[in-house]
């Protein structure tokens, strides 16, 4: 008996190895897994951005479809169709304002450009300072060869934006659709110990998002009916559709003021310099009061969001992923910081 134990223990030392070579490959293999996803993540990271961008849209269609329903009694069909045409109309109807009220002021800016040029001339001219700006000038123009280059890759800019934009409307609608099948392709996914969790996680990340879409809310309204009345009172014409475009373009925060401000300070100039300078005080204003005081207050009433949080937001989301990026970053960070809180409450539970 004493032999055959003592023929037995050289065999556990290569047990032991044997485990430890097995366990190490495993654990080389599930790295070498997760740079993989890594990497596939990165890469695919504007496609995965155009899906989440497809789900708010679902979101906010399924949202207000339900409200008709609800509030109107009216059928799915019908209450699905309203929740798409409505806002595609609206949001139609503001940029096609906006456009007729910029071309018609632009065109009186244009024919008024020239006599302004010449003022602007004769007063540089009255000194010796003006007359070095003037100098310098014809070398500051860039070439029409510049210009031509810039206008052909602004106007394949506007072509893919408008692709994508496209492609995340159409996908919104299909999801928005027929919702449940797609939640139930997702759950299929997931091992079935963990879909009660999931789900619940995905209700909690979807409340989330709606606390979002209604302080946002609360933000382009003030933003609309700020800036157009602001702008009404200083005397700019086409200011409701100015204030009415600055409220939607504030649905990525701080856009409105860039689409609004240059247009609108032109055209202020034109009528004068203290037009022009009441015009930038106006869009300031409205810009500090929505920053420091409404979006604060809204966001932390509503969704719970820190203000620095969403401004470095948006620096990173920039820079790591682009425009897209930059438009997503604030619903991406509400998504975060809910299932870090997720995480969190499980942690305790556990």
């Amino acid at each position: 008996m004493k032999a055959e134990v003592h023929e037995l223990r050289p065999a556990f030392p290569a047990t032991d190895r044997a485990a430890r070579s097995t366990r190490a490959f495993r654990d080389g293999l599930l790295f070498m897994a997760a740079v993989g996803v890594g990497l596939l993540v990165w890469r695919l990271a504007q496609l995965i951005l155009i899906l989440f961008a497809c789900g708010i849209v679902a979101m906010m269609v399924d949202r207000l479809a339900g409200i008709l329903r609800r509030r109107l009694g009216l059928p799915f069909w019908l209450a699905f169709t309203l929740a798409v045409v409505l806002p595609v109309g609206f949001v139609a109807a503001a940029f096609v304002l906006f456009g007729t009220a910029m071309a018609a002021q632009f065109e009186i800016l244009w024919r008024s450009l020239p006599e302004a040029l010449r003022t602007a001339e004769s007063f540089l001219m009255g000194s010796e300072a003006g007359r070095r700006v003037l100098a310098e000038v014809p070398t500051l123009v860039p070439s029409g060869q510049r210009i031509l280059a810039f206008a052909q890759g602004l106007l394949a800019d506007v072509g893919s934006v408008v692709s994508i934009v496209a492609v995340i409307l159409v996908g919104g609608i299909y999801i928005a659709a027929q919702p449940a099948l797609y939640r139930r392709s997702i759950l299929a996914l997931v091992p079935p110990a963990r879909r009660l969790a999931v789900s619940r996680t995905f209700r909690r990340v979807v409340q989330a998002l709606r606390a979002w879409l209604k302080a946002q809310l609360v933000g382009m309204a003030f933003v609309g009916a700020a800036t157009g009345l602001g702008l009404s009172l200083v005397g700019i014409p086409g200011a409701p559709a100015i204030g009415l475009v600055a409220g939607l373009c504030e649905f990525v925060p701080y856009l409105g003021t860039f689409v609004v401000a240059i247009p609108s300070i032109l055209i202020g100039l034109s009528i004068g310099i203290d037009t022009g300078l009441l015009t930038i005080a106006v869009i300031v204003g409205v810009q500090q009061i929505q920053g420091n005081l409404v979006s604060p207050m809204a966001q932390s009433r509503l969704a719970d969001l820190p203000p620095a949080l969403t401004i470095f937001s948006l620096v990173a989301f920039g820079l790591l992923m682009g425009p897209l990026g930059v438009i997503l970053a604030v619903p991406l960070t509400v998504v975060g910081v809910a299932l870090l809180r997720e995480l969190a409450l499980a942690r305790r539970a556990g």
